[in-house]
């Protein structure tokens, strides 16, 4: 879902990396200092989970993990996506520094939002914790994808297109990013649950 250099209009480049500035600024003066190991970790699983690439017609799908970032990290989750983000630009070009705010937006708010969601649903809900954690793991695949084609269609209406086949790709990495939170949620709780309080 990385959008590279060049393809967005310089204003929603340039509104997406002051939107990413402000977000980063105010959830990295939540982190704790003891909380850096594990922020770090969660960045070098994100990092290289969305560098492998799996070919899908014209384009190419990946993992996100935004939604798992969202639930283990908090708010650290967007500072930590960021982070991936410039070193997946400057390292293997995917994506770029240009669209470095774009991407962080993306692929960030979903997470913040999946931190909100699971705190707020989580634990005072009847619903099972395999439900909650597959909505939490799936659902902001699909804010991102819906972020990544409005970002293309406000860039331009060649991108129409684009967007859609963005739309449609994403479903089953939705289904699978879901399946993937159940079983990684189901885990930590048992051995690490102070992850989540």
């Amino acid at each position: 879902m990385h959008i590279s250099d060049g393809i967005l209009s310089t204003s929603v480049s340039v509104s997406s990396a002051a939107a990413a500035l402000v977000i980063a600024s105010v959830t990295s003066r939540k982190i704790k200092q003891e909380d850096v190991p594990e922020i770090a970790v969660m960045t070098a699983a994100f990092f290289v989970a969305s560098i492998v690439h799996v070919k899908v017609g014209p384009a190419s799908a990946h993992l996100v993990l935004n939604g798992m970032l969202g639930v283990l990290l908090g708010y650290a989750a967007f500072p930590a996506i960021l982070v991936g983000l410039l070193f997946q630009a400057i390292m293997f070009q995917h994506g770029g520094l240009t669209s470095l705010g774009a991407n962080a937006v993306i692929m960030g708010l979903p997470a913040l939002f999946a931190a909100s969601f699971y705190r707020l649903i989580s634990p005072s809900s009847g619903l099972g914790i395999g439900v909650v954690s597959f909505v939490t793991g799936a659902l902001p695949v699909l804010i991102s994808t819906a972020l990544a084609a409005a970002f293309l269609v406000f860039s331009g209406s060649e991108f129409y297109g684009t967007a859609k086949v963005l739309g449609v790709m994403h479903i089953p990495i939705a289904l699978v990013e879901g399946t993937v939170t159940v079983f990684a949620v189901s885990f930590l709780k048992r051995v690490r649950p102070q992850l989540f309080y």
